[in-house]
């Protein structure tokens, strides 16, 4: 079905078409505008995203209860539950391996908590990303297994086979989420929505998820038992920012989640969580936005270029005094990865693009580039590129990279095909995101066979993403109120975008660059309404130039609706993502 361009913009200052709805949602949209009196704006966006007028009223309140699954779908999940309620019977000791991102901190802290208020303690332990690597190590394991009855392997584990049998003394239970590998660890459990013998109707989850639906079995083995387990619903702030953080997609139970989980961080009782807001000077109720770019980032800095504990233990502790040092450490650590990290991507862009940015798979390896940010400007890539890209940082004759993934393209799937294949000397990940070891003297091999298995899913295909505008507006008809309106179609993020509109014809009447890079700006369609604007990476995109360019003739204006909070007053705020002249 044909799809116009919005305005007619076939390539605009960032060289995308702006494209429309089709000709069958724009019909579903006025029969959504009909049927419930929701503004057009919003409709439309529902009807993009395929809701039907039945189910508008479910999907714009969602119900965790009506979309959590059943955790016992899930193989190895009763085995698993009934081992951590025996470890809490007989008060016997745990000991909790984690990853070191958000992911898995957050994981960490889930049980962390939950064994706290059933009055039990657990030893913490997060391997250093440098010396250790990613995920369990037969070293580590041995020692926690001399120390513990039980060790619970959060967000890691399912490919570590050797790891884990060295941790024979103790009973080992696996929560994970990465792609399983053709045989399992020898593990007591291994719950995992990506085993290979799972139905992957899971398989979105992030591991902080898996271990929430681990402690709903638990909880619900203890009512059986007559016993009444730890509140698990004021435990969703945690869950919601692992997810968010992970990039898992917002859609279905993910998006319940998070979205019961925002209401849960906005009571402000999380310790930890409470002191990083106040350290990132957050004074308005957080969003899925907040939890990706501003606490996540901050929780992670210490298991990219710190110790690799702090942020399991800032969202574990349940001291205010402990939580406010360890936010203060981690926001220095994060200034200090976001320097690192700059000068990083300055290097791996350049090298990209003198490799060439149109091919299936976008690479780059520099020796010394702290692996603590290879992950990020692997990002930075992909989303430059809108391919798939692969940063890797060498020492020592080998080099330990991060991959990160487009729609469609499962890179955790081919990096796995790559280590069994032995290209590289391990790999593992999922979809979205993948990690690798590589020997240097393998590492053109690699690449150029990673780029052909990403070829054959399509990733070498796409050129600039195509921005998909929802509806046009005039900034008169922008208030708080639709705002608010348009925001019970979220949380928005992965899987799940933001409704995005575009503004026809509007002049720029006040303009002002802030922090680096960025601009503020109001506009104006000659009306009495003026609407404020903010366009993020200004200078960097095209955006400034092309508005100094226009000198105050009108531009299309296109971006997402936010409501800004300065000093106590909310106003609507234009957040610009690209820019176009008219034709």
């Amino acid at each position: 079905m044909t799809v116009g361009h919005v305005l007619g913009v076939a390539a605009s200052v960032t060289g995308r078409a702006w494209v429309g709805i089709d000709p069958a949602q724009d019909r579903a949209a006025e029969a959504l505008v009909q049927s419930t009196g929701l503004p057009q704006a919003l409709c439309r966006h529902l009807a993009r995203r395929g809701v039907a007028a039945d189910e508008v009223e479910s999907f714009l309140a969602p119900k965790l209860r009506d979309l959590l699954p059943d955790p016992l779908s899930l193989r190895d999940m009763a085995p698993a539950a009934e081992r951590l309620l025996r470890a809490v019977q007989k008060r016997e000791k745990i000991a909790v391996f984690a990853d070191y991102d958000v992911d898995g901190g957050s994981s960490a802290a889930l049980l962390i908590w939950w064994l706290r208020d059933l009055g039990l303690g657990a030893t913490l332990y997060v391997p250093d990303r440098i010396d250790e690597g990613y995920g369990p190590n037969p070293t580590a394991m041995a020692a926690l297994a001399r120390d513990n009855d039980l060790i619970l392997c959060v967000d890691c584990g399912t490919l570590s086979h050797d790891a884990i049998a060295a941790a024979d003394a103790a009973d080992v239970v696996v929560i994970d989420h990465h792609l399983g590998g053709e045989t399992l660890p020898p593990a007591l459990a291994v719950v995992n929505p990506n085993r290979q013998d799972e139905s992957g109707d899971l398989g979105h989850l992030c591991a902080a998820a898996v271990v929430f639906l681990v402690l709903v079995e638990a909880n619900r083995q203890m009512r059986v038992a007559g016993h009444k387990g730890p509140d698990l619903i004021a435990m969703l702030d945690l869950v919601a920012l692992a997810t968010v953080a992970d990039v898992a997609p917002l859609v279905g139970v993910n998006r319940a989640l998070v979205r019961q989980g925002l209401q849960v961080m906005g009571r402000r009782a999380r310790p930890g969580l409470v002191a990083l807001a106040d350290e990132a000077r957050l004074d308005t109720a957080p969003s899925s936005y907040h939890l990706g770019f501003v606490l996540g980032p901050r929780v992670n800095a210490g298991g990219r270029i710190g110790a690799a504990d702090l942020g399991a233990r800032l969202l574990a502790t349940a001291d205010a005094h402990e939580a406010a040092a360890l936010a203060a450490r981690l926001e220095v650590l994060n200034a200090e990865r976001r320097d690192i990290e700059a000068q990083v991507r300055e290097a791996a862009l350049a090298q990209a693009e003198a490799r060439g940015l149109d091919a299936p798979l976008v690479w780059a390896a520099g020796e010394g580039w702290h692996p603590g940010v290879v992950g990020i400007v692997a990002s930075r890539l992909k989303e430059t590129t809108n391919r798939p890209a692969v940063v890797i940082g060498l020492e020592g004759g080998f080099g330990k990279g991060s991959g990160r993934s487009v729609h469609g393209v499962d890179l955790g799937a081919s990096i796995q095909k790559l280590a069994a294949e032995g290209l590289l000397v391990k790999g593992g990940g999922h979809r979205m995101a993948a990690g690798l070891t590589v020997a240097e003297d393998q590492l053109e091999a690699a690449m150029t066979r990673l780029s052909e298995l990403l070829d054959k899913q399509g990733a070498g295909v796409g050129g600039p993403q195509d921005l998909k505008i929802d509806a046009t507006l005039m900034p008169g008809a922008v208030t708080t109120e639709l705002i608010e309106q348009l925001e019970q179609a979220g949380p928005f993020g992965q899987g799940a975008r933001a409704p995005r509109f575009a503004f026809p014809e509007a002049r720029v009447t006040f303009s002002k660059p802030v922090g680096q890079g960025h601009l503020k700006l109001v506009l104006s369609d000659g009306g009495p309404v003026r609407l404020e604007a903010i366009a993020f990476g200004a200078a960097d995109n095209g955006i400034a130039a092309a508005i100094a360019d226009a000198a105050g003739a009108p531009l299309h204006f296109a971006g997402r609706l936010e409501v800004n909070s300065w000093g106590g007053r909310q106003t609507p705020q234009l957040r610009i993502e690209d820019v176009s002249r008219p034709i």
